[in-house]
C-alpha cells in the first residue's frame, strides 16, 4: 500500500499547481470556461492524456497520477470540461478506441460521459441524459447503450444532427451541466460497456480533496489576519477547535484518496470497497469543510464578491454528482457484509 507521493508525483503536483496559479487564478474562475487555458493545460502539461496508454499518444500513467492532477484542478476550481473528459477517458481505457483516445491525448477534442443508458438500434441512439457534466462544452459524448441484449459503449459527436443540448441552471457557477436529447443521433459502437464506476468515484474524490485543502488553507490564512474585539480570530478557542476538526477531516480524506488511487492501479480486488469509502466519506467531509470555511469568514463570506461561496457550491455539487453519500455508505456496508 502506498499513501505518500513519490518524487515524480510531487513534481507533477508542483507543475500543475504552478500552471494553474498563473493561467487560471481564482479571480478568473468567475469568467467560466476558457478554451485557451484548456488548450495550454494539454499542450504544456499533457494532462488530458495522463492515463491514456502510450500506444495511443498518452503518458501511460495510472490513477494515482490522475488523482494528483485532479486534486490541483479541484483546489483551483478549474472551470470547464477537465473532470468530464477524465471521466470519459476512464471509461475509454476500459474499452479502448484508438481514434478517440488519440484525439483526447492530443487535446483536439473534449469528451464527457453520460451515466444514463441509451437505446442503440445499430446505427443511431435515442435517449435523454438529464445531467451531462460539461455537456455544452464537450465535443463527444461517451455513454453506455443497450443494443439488443448487449450493453455497449457508444460515442456520439455532439455537433451532429439528432442532438439537442440545453444548458441547465446549476448550483456550481464554475462548471456547467446540460440536458442532451438524442433522437436518432449517429453513434459509433466502441465495444462492450466497461465497469468504470469505482474509478469514477476515485477521480471525483481526488478533486474533492483539492477543494477541501484549498478551503482550509484560505480560512487558516484569514484567521491569522482578521481581528475581532482586539484579537486575531485564530486565537479564539472556538475557531481553533473548528480549524483542528477541519484539518483532521482533511488528513483522513487524503489517506482514503491515496489508498483508493493505489487500489485502482495495484489491487483491483480492493477497489470496490476503497471507492465506496472514498465517496461515502470524502464527499460529505468536503462539503462540511467548505461550509465551515464559509461560516468562519463571518458576514463577508456570504457576499457575492467573496470566493468562499464558490468552494461551497463546488463542494455541494460534487457531493451528489455520483449519488449522495448515503448510496455509497449502503454499498460499502453491502460489500463488507454488514
Amino acid at each position: 500500500m502506498k499513501l505518500v507521493l513519490d518524487e515524480e508525483q510531487r513534481q507533477l503536483r508542483d507543475a500543475v499547481r504552478d500552471f494553474l496559479r498563473t493561467a487560471s487564478p481564482l479571480p478568473k474562475v468567475r469568467d467560466g470556461y476558457d478554451p485557451q487555458v484548456y488548450a495550454r493545460l494539454n499542450g504544456e502539461l499533457g494532462l488530458s492524456g495522463l492515463i491514456i496508454p502510450e500506444e495511443y499518444g498518452g503518458a501511460g500513467a495510472g490513477m494515482a497520477e490522475l488523482a494528483v492532477a485532479l486534486e490541483e484542478t479541484g483546489a483551483a476550481l478549474l472551470p470547464g470540461p477537465f473532470l468530464a473528459t477524465a471521466f470519459a477517458t476512464i471509461a475509454l481505457t476500459g474499452t479502448p478506441d484508438k481514434e478517440l483516445l488519440a484525439a483526447i491525448a492530443e487535446g483536439r477534442i473534449t469528451a464527457t460521459l453520460a451515466r444514463d443508458t441509451l437505446d442503440h438500434d445499430g446505427a443511431t441512439v435515442r435517449g435523454t441524459p438529464a445531467q451531462v457534466l460539461s455537456g455544452m462544452e464537450a465535443d463527444v459524448l461517451v455513454a453506455p447503450a443497450r443494443s439488443g441484449e448487449e450493453m455497449v459503449l457508444v460515442a456520439v459527436e455532439l455537433a451532429r444532427p439528432g442532438v439537442t443540448r440545453t444548458a441547465l441552471e446549476t448550483l456550481d457557477l464554475t462548471r456547467g451541466q446540460a440536458r442532451v436529447a438524442l433522437e436518432g443521433a449517429p453513434a459509433r459502437v466502441l465495444g462492450p460497456a466497461p465497469q468504470a464506476g469505482d474509478r469514477l468515484c476515485v477521480a471525483l474524490a481526488a478533486e474533492q480533496l483539492g477543494v477541501m485543502r484549498a478551503a482550509l488553507d484560505a480560512i487558516v490564512a484569514y484567521a491569522k489576519i482578521r481581528v475581532a474585539f482586539g484579537r486575531y480570530i485564530g486565537s479564539y478557542q472556538g475557531v481553533k477547535h473548528k480549524l483542528a476538526d477541519m484539518h483532521a477531516k482533511l488528513e483522513q480524506a487524503e489517506s482514503i484518496v491515496r489508498y483508493a488511487a493505489w487500489a485502482a492501479d495495484e489491487s483491483p480486488d480492493d477497489l470496490p470497497e476503497a471507492a465506496a469509502l472514498a465517496q461515502a466519506y470524502v464527499g460529505r467531509a468536503c462539503f462540511e469543510v467548505a461550509r465551515d470555511h464559509l461560516l468562519l469568514h463571518g458576514g463577508v463570506g456570504f457576499t457575492w464578491e467573496h470566493d468562499a461561496h464558490l468552494y461551497y457550491k463546488r463542494a455541494k455539487a460534487d457531493e451528489v454528482l455520483l449519488g449522495p453519500p448515503r448510496i455509497h455508505r449502503a454499498r460499502l456496508a453491502q460489500l463488507l457484509e454488514l
